[in-house]
């Protein structure tokens, strides 16, 4: 029977507490959601601003479909490209100190469109080894060859640039993902301009939470354009909205216009939806207040954490890993804080590697001290008795 794996690998996903299944969420405020008709505090939001339910982004993008309507209705290069697209790109260029900005219908296609864009005469993608899964996929499916370097370990960048000639683009991640911890980028982008490769960041978990304005990795570590010649960052975590964008020259921005198939194929994101992406980000630089919440929020966390005796990872971001290492117990561990009324994912491999599996919590600025002080104190029985 044609395909005849589809059930095997599912009956083999189920087995190993692998398998995946989707909830709808039927209601959602600013720190809740509603699923099966129960109402849960969401812990497990990348919405580390409170912005994506924020009544002057709604009003924003209701007011400029009355303008621009609910589609862009054609790619960019034919019809799809606005002048609402347009200022958001100038403001973004303009706030980051680069050249050119481009809008991506998402992170994952950004990031495909660098390295397929990069790589297109060949050369070498070395990128960290917990970088995501759109730029591994995206190095894959490139004409280049793809070299991993162990976390963070500049030496191994190192000795691995000085066996690799060519074209070369060093790729790592503002703030990982699934770890929060972050890259050490000015020593990076070092090792970049002593071996003659260019640096591209992955800073989706970044911006928006970073930086004296908000503006992410490259503000917070003072990294240029020509010693970050390749900034990509997505509008779908901090910022509230979705989308993404690869900031850098202007020789780099026209390139992808004309080369980069995820950018000239598909079509535009809504006018509307850049129209409330920049009024976002305006409310980024203008309410640092927000930033300083979601800083106060990690730091109380992190305090209370280590006075219960829970041991989280190394993160000083939004993002707080509690480490468990085993994928039913990470379910197990999930499935008791759902019924306490909080909602933590469990992360298990391919996501992260083997052995690694853990609850991923992740803090917002919308929270409050005494629903952090609740999810410690069930955390902490939960992850130290078993119960």
């Amino acid at each position: 029977m044609a395909f005849d794996f589809i059930v095997t690998s599912l009956q083999q996903r189920r087995s190993d507490s692998l398998y995946r299944q989707r909830q709808s969420i039927t209601a959602l405020s600013a720190t809740g959601i509603t699923v099966e008709g129960r109402p849960y505090i969401n812990f497990a939001s990348n919405d580390y601003l409170g912005l994506a339910q924020s009544d002057q982004l709604k009003q924003a993008w209701q007011d400029a479909t009355e303008l621009w309507g609910v589609g862009s209705g054609a790619s960019p290069l034919v019809t799809g490209y606005s002048a609402a697209h347009q200022a958001l790109e100038c403001r973004l260029a303009e706030y980051l100190q680069r050249e050119a900005v481009l809008l991506f219908n998402s992170g994952f296609a950004a990031n495909q469109a660098i390295c397929q864009g990069l790589m297109a005469q060949g050369g070498y993608i070395i990128a960290d080894k917990l970088s995501h899964a759109s730029i591994i996929d995206g190095a894959l499916a490139s004409n280049g060859k793809l070299q991993r370097f162990a976390h963070n370990d500049v030496s191994h960048l190192q000795r691995l640039m000085n066996k690799s000639a060519d074209n070369k683009l060093v790729v790592t991640e503002g703030v990982f993902s699934m770890d929060g911890d972050v890259s050490p980028l000015k020593q990076v982008s070092q090792c970049c301009a002593d071996h003659n490769a260019w640096l591209m960041v992955d800073d989706a978990h970044g911006f928006g939470v970073l930086g004296e304005q908000g503006m992410g990795s490259a503000e917070l570590q003072q990294l240029p354009q020509n010693q970050l010649p390749v900034l990509m960052a997505t509008f779908g975590k901090a910022v509230g909205t979705a989308g993404a964008f690869v900031a850098g020259s202007q020789e780099l921005v026209d390139y992808l216009v004309n080369s980069a198939r995820h950018y000239i194929y598909s079509t535009h994101m809504p006018a509307a939806q850049a129209v409330a992406t920049l009024a976002s980000i305006e409310l980024i630089r203008s309410q640092s207040w927000r930033r300083d919440k979601l800083r106060s929020n990690i730091e109380y966390f992190k305090t209370r954490a280590n006075q219960l005796g829970i041991a989280l990872m190394p993160s000083d971001t939004a993002i707080q890993p509690v480490m468990v290492g085993d994928p039913d117990r990470a379910l197990q561990t999930s499935r008791a804080l759902k019924q306490a009324g909080f909602w933590v994912t469990a992360i298990r491999y391919p996501t992260v590697p083997q052995g690694t599996e853990r609850l991923r919590i992740t803090l917002s600025a919308q929270h409050e001290v005494p629903a952090l002080d609740e999810l410690l104190i069930v955390l902490a029985k939960v992850v130290q008795h078993g119960d």
